[in-house]
């Protein structure tokens, strides 16, 4: 008897995920191709939104960038401000106050567990732990509170400058950080039971959307995602800026590199975190937030309103810009995702001749068709990519 079903004509079938979906994080389609359930290839396309970063820079001048850099990483704004102003401070070879410096690793660090939080509590909630998702979300409230009352704003910050940061830290601001920790980190220690000993939470994610190191490294990935891999490159220990090599803590890595791991990773650095602005504080002095040099820094508002000197530097910075020195940098640090870099180039006039941002996610994405989602299944999508952590505003191109 002839078996009917080996007869019949088949063919894989594609199916469109985004750019408008649920799981997508953001405007992003991945085209695959099933083989039953079976992921056979997959095509990946990022550029919904052309916000247009790095042209947009070029055309304003060199503090006005500050803004633009907000909307990159819209979860973690803060660690965008001082990666910029970094590179521009590199290239004007100025070396900031001591208390900016503490002030900027503790809004950073404030940052990445706001980031974190908010990747773990979407992973969560895609698997269907919908009270993990409310718990992490009420979590990062707390820790935006924090920020609203630091930089008087709760997303869109715009609070670094060039030479140090906008205002110094409010009063109590140490015992609020204090409260607002205690409070999200109850909150993480209760995800923590509920999901990362969850036998439905590891069937998901263990072995699932697993890289090696090798791998991970021909794709220029950083941050988290190398980490679960068992590589413990983390760059304020690999090369320290700011303040980080005058603070203890430890650098998070995974066995496996899957989805799993990543979860870890990220946990664990939510709470190396909280070592890093405990000591901060512990650490920091009384001192001026901003350098004094009207090349670049505005004046105090009394100088301006005062002093016809005040009136004019401040005029000449907010009409033309700060004339930073013809040459080129980059700047790298450690963000949430991984190493967020600014390539600037400097004509000698009040704006970007040439920015370009290393967007950590973007290396993340490229790994996503040929390594991370050949062979997995249509459920496997969401846990994989819901630990890349794709940030639209700083993947897009």
């Amino acid at each position: 008897m002839t078996d009917v079903a080996h007869d019949l004509p088949t063919r894989n079938m594609e199916v469109n995920l985004g750019p408008s979906h649920p799981a997508m994080h953001g405007t992003i389609r991945i085209k695959v191709e099933l083989d039953g359930e079976q992921i056979v290839k997959s095509e990946t396309e990022v550029g919904f939104l052309h916000r247009g970063f790095e042209k947009e820079c070029e055309s304003v001048h060199w503090a006005q960038c500050m803004p633009y850099t907000d909307r990159l990483n819209y979860v973690s704004p803060l660690i965008n401000n001082f990666g910029f102003t970094r590179a521009v401070e590199k290239l004007l070879g100025v070396e900031i106050p001591e208390r900016a410096k503490y002030i900027r690793v503790i809004a950073a660090e404030i940052s990445r567990i706001s980031d974190h939080l908010t990747c773990l509590a979407a992973v969560a909630m895609e698997l269907g732990g919908f009270t993990p998702f409310l718990y992490f979300v009420e979590g990062r409230e707390f820790l935006y509170d924090l920020i609203e009352e630091l930089t008087g704003a709760r997303v869109t910050v715009n609070y670094a400058r060039i030479g140090g940061v906008a205002y110094d830290l409010p009063r109590d601001f140490e015992a609020k950080t204090q409260s607002a920790l205690t409070k999200v980190f109850a909150l993480v220690a209760d995800c923590d039971k509920l999901l990362t000993k969850n036998r439905i939470f590891i069937d998901r994610t263990n072995g699932v959307g697993k890289i090696t190191t090798a791998q991970a490294l021909a794709f220029g990935i950083t941050g988290p995602f190398l980490r679960s891999t068992g590589l413990d490159h983390d760059l304020r220990k690999a090369a320290p800026y700011d303040v980080y090599d005058r603070l203890e803590f430890e650098i998070p890595v995974g066995d496996n590199g899957d989805s799993y791991d990543r979860w870890l990773v990220r946990l664990e650095e939510i709470r190396q975190s909280r070592r890093i602005i405990e000591q901060a504080f512990k650490q920091i002095a009384p001192g001026p937030v901003l350098v004094e040099d009207a090349r670049f820094a505005l004046p105090p508002k009394d100088e301006v309103y005062a002093s016809i000197e005040g009136l004019m530097n401040h005029f000449k910075l907010t009409i033309e810009g700060a004339k930073v020195p013809p040459g080129e940098v980059y700047s790298y640090s450690e963000a949430a995702n991984g190493e967020l870099g600014f390539y600037l180039v400097s004509d000698g006039s009040g704006k970007p001749w040439k920015c370009r941002v290393r967007s950590p996610c973007f290396a993340i994405m490229g790994a996503l068709d040929d390594v991370l989602l050949r062979g997995a299944t249509v459920a496997d999508i969401v846990p994989i990519f819901g630990s890349v952590n794709m940030i639209g505003g700083e993947c897009d191109r």
